[in-house]
């Protein structure tokens, strides 16, 4: 398992933080990517530690949207939604994202995610960037979260059930 953190702020003028995770897996660019991106294969694999996801919609192109359900161990559903910036497949994905129980989805007011999938032979790494993040706490959460996602999505990749 190859797994390293950056965590660095990105200057102004927003003054948001960002987050940098990268994490290489078994499989091709193009396997990868459909992993990352078709609903049924994200409910196997997404979600830190604990935390499952029930549901998931992908509308995969430009413009198109997506909604992710985390369902948290106490019962409660955790949404992550957003549009897609670009879709250069296999090799680049760019959304946007907003998190909660609820949330309307704010074009102005979301983050941003620009995952890269990078052919390394018969493996892939996969670099995201995550930015836009409002504070240090926010910052921490998603750094849990990535990573944890990472784990299951490696774990998919190998043919085993995450954990």
């Amino acid at each position: 398992m190859t797994n390293t953190q950056d965590v660095n702020q990105t200057p102004a003028p927003s003054a948001s933080l960002s987050l940098l995770v990268r994490r290489l897996v078994n499989g091709d660019a193009d396997r990868v990517f459909n992993a990352w991106t078709r609903a049924d294969q994200i409910m196997k694999w997404w979600g830190p530690a604990h935390v499952t996801c029930p549901q998931c919609d992908v509308d995969l192109r430009v413009g198109g949207r997506y909604r992710i359900a985390n369902l948290l161990p106490d019962g409660s559903i955790i949404w992550i939604i957003g549009q897609f910036l670009r879709v250069e497949q296999p090799n680049l994905l760019e959304y946007s994202w907003q998190s909660g129980s609820d949330p309307e989805f704010d074009p102005e007011a979301a983050q941003r995610v620009i995952v890269r999938f990078l052919a390394k032979g018969l493996k892939t790494e996969i670099v995201v960037e995550h930015k836009h993040i409002p504070d240090e706490q926010s910052r921490t959460n998603h750094n849990f979260g990535w990573l944890g996602c990472l784990d299951g999505l490696e774990s998919f990749m190998d043919g085993k059930e995450p954990a």
